[in-house]
């Protein structure tokens, strides 16, 4: 009798926190959060890894230094914004082309050709789409590292018309 007495105190109990629950999830996609927003809010928090800059520019992660692999152009996009914690505007991307030609050239030692100079042209072009794509294949490669939630902090991101950045902070990067 007592143990069936707990059963239905612990139904009642679960049946009113899934209620709250369901409740707060409504109110939150009310404000405008989307459910995988939501969702991620609810994951179990994983620590962030180091992120390592090699010499020669290449990037690992966490103490077993597990390459992230890009295409030198785009890890050079990366290391540009890393570079800037505080963020970059798309539309300033002209501003740092030479700054982002010096680490190109730096990633791809053996001299910049036509074709990487028009790249790195392309890339700081704000009416192009060539930055949007370089983004897209830097967070391809950190989601495959992490869930979505824990790869956000790698890859670069910001809301539309500011400041793009990457949210690692930047005591987990180290410079070699």
């Amino acid at each position: 009798m007592k143990n069936t007495r707990n059963n239905n105190e612990r139904n009642c109990l679960y049946n009113a926190l899934v209620q709250e629950l369901k409740e707060i999830v409504q109110k939150l996609k009310d404000m405008g959060l989307k459910e995988k927003d939501i969702s991620s809010l609810l994951l179990t928090e994983q620590p962030l890894q180091k992120l390592t800059v090699s010499r020669s520019h290449r990037i690992y992660l966490g103490e077993n230094h597990k390459e992230v692999h890009l295409e030198p152009l785009v890890r050079s996009v990366y290391i540009l914004f890393l570079r800037h914690p505080e963020g970059i505007l798309f539309k300033d991307l002209p501003d740092y082309r030479k700054e982002l030609a010096k680490i190109y050239s730096e990633v791809r030692p053996y001299g910049l050709s036509e074709r990487a100079l028009q790249s790195i042209e392309d890339v700081t072009n704000p009416c192009l789409n060539s930055i949007n794509e370089k983004c897209a294949r830097i967070r391809s490669a950190f989601v495959k590292e992490f869930d979505e939630h824990l790869a956000k902090n790698y890859f670069i991101t910001g809301e539309r018309g500011e400041a793009k950045k990457i949210a690692l902070p930047r005591d987990l990067v180290v410079w070699e």
